[in-house]
């Protein structure tokens, strides 16, 4: 009896020194967790939609024109920028192979007015500036390229004849402005690859 009466003892002293070792200690937990996720840069661009070739929207990416000497037609490309879309810089390449019959209004001369600016040692491409600084574009944002094409009233059939078919061609590219503080807009260009 006395053997159970120690080993019963035993067993309670046992329990006894594990639960109050239990509560001998002060404790205390806490976490962080680092949640990522990928930021992303995205545009669109589109211009009303002057020949009816989108049914049912009045915007559109593509357009055909009749050249008329003097005659003014809307061509204004306008790129938005994402609502979710990090900050960036912009920059569009303009390929325009009617310049030489356009009237005063030229395309390029609206696009100086909507603060594009020639980017040095590039072809046809321009980066979007304001009061010509360049300028991080905010999410949401949209960009007037330019409004109108004007035919020079001086122009002969003759003349249109030999642009029959030109095209003015608009591209539009987006680079994050985070990272590029400092950088010239040639810089920029080239780090984003966009000569490739």
């Amino acid at each position: 009896m006395k053997k159970k009466l120690v080993s019963v003892l035993a067993i309670v002293l046992v329990i006894a020194m594990s639960v109050a070792g239990t509560y001998a200690y002060l404790t205390s937990r806490d976490q962080v967790v680092n949640t990522f996720t990928v930021g992303n840069v995205k545009i669109t661009m589109d211009e009303t939609d002057v020949d009816n070739s989108t049914e049912d929207a009045a915007r559109d990416t593509r357009n055909a024109y009749k050249l008329l000497p003097g005659h003014t037609y809307t061509k204004d490309p306008i790129i938005h920028v994402d609502a979710d879309s990090e900050n960036c810089y912009l920059f569009v390449k303009v390929e325009n192979k009617i310049a030489d019959i356009e009237g005063t209004n030229t395309v390029a001369v609206q696009m100086a007015r909507n603060g594009w600016v020639a980017v040095e040692g590039k072809s046809d491409v321009y980066a979007y500036t304001v009061d010509n600084a360049l300028t991080a574009v905010e999410a949401g944002a949209n960009v007037d390229v330019f409004e109108t094409l004007t035919i020079g009233d001086s122009v002969t059939n003759n003349d249109l004849a030999k642009y029959a078919n030109k095209t003015i061609t608009v591209t539009a590219y987006a680079i994050q402005a985070d990272g590029f503080d400092g950088k010239t807009a040639a810089e920029i260009w080239t780090a984003a690859g966009f000569d490739a």
